[in-house]
C-alpha cells in the first residue's frame, strides 16, 4: 500500500485535464457576465447601489472597472496564459460577491442578482440561497483551479516547453 502525502495530491498530472472543463466554464461564466456590464456600465452602476454595500463615491470606478477585471480573468482561463493568477482573482471576485450576496440577504433586500444583466431586465432573478450556492460552487471551481492546476493546458503549457 502506497502512501499519498499532499506534494503527491497536489502534482498529479491528471489535474491538468481535470482543471481544464473548470477552466472553460469559469471562463464562460465571467465572460458572459462581463457583456452586459460593459456595454451598460450605468445599468450596472445601479445594481452596484443597489446591493447598498460599496460607499457611493466608489460605485461608478467599481461599475466601470469590474467587468474589464472579469473581461481579463475569462480571457487569460481560456487561453490557459497564467491561469492560476486568473483563477485567484476569481476566487477573490467570487468571495467579494458571496459576501455582498449575504450582506444584502441579511438585510433582506428585494433585488436581482445583476451578475448577467440589469435590474431592470432581470427582475426573474432575485437573489436567494441559491444564488450564494452557485457562487460558492464557482468559488469552489476557482479554488480547485488555484491550488490544484499547477501545469495548465494552453499557452502557459506551451510557451514553457518553448524554453526548454
Amino acid at each position: 500500500m502506497s502512501r499519498f502525502s499532499w506534494s503527491s495530491i497536489r502534482d498529479w498530472k491528471g489535474h491538468a485535464w481535470l482543471a481544464l472543463p473548470a477552466r472553460l466554464y469559469l471562463a464562460f461564466v465571467f465572460l458572459l457576465a462581463c457583456f452586459h456590464k460593459i456595454a451598460h456600465p450605468d445599468q450596472f452602476a445601479v445594481d452596484v447601489a443597489t446591493y447598498q454595500f460599496l460607499p457611493l463615491f466608489t460605485i461608478n470606478l467599481f461599475a466601470i472597472v469590474l467587468p474589464w477585471v472579469e473581461l481579463g480573468a475569462g480571457l487569460l482561463l481560456v487561453v490557459g496564459w497564467k491561469s492560476r493568477a486568473a483563477s485567484a482573482m476569481v476566487a477573490l471576485m467570487m468571495l467579494a460577491f458571496i459576501v455582498a450576496l449575504l450582506s444584502a440577504l441579511s438585510r433582506g433586500l428585494d433585488m436581482s442578482c445583476g451578475c448577467f444583466a440589469s435590474n431592470a431586465v432581470a427582475n426573474e432573478d432575485p437573489i436567494s440561497g441559491w444564488t450564494v450556492l452557485r457562487d460558492s460552487a464557482w468559488l469552489s471551481l476557482a479554488l480547485y483551479v488555484l491550488v490544484f492546476d499547477r501545469r495548465p493546458l494552453g499557452l502557459e503549457r506551451l510557451h514553457s516547453r518553448r524554453e526548454v
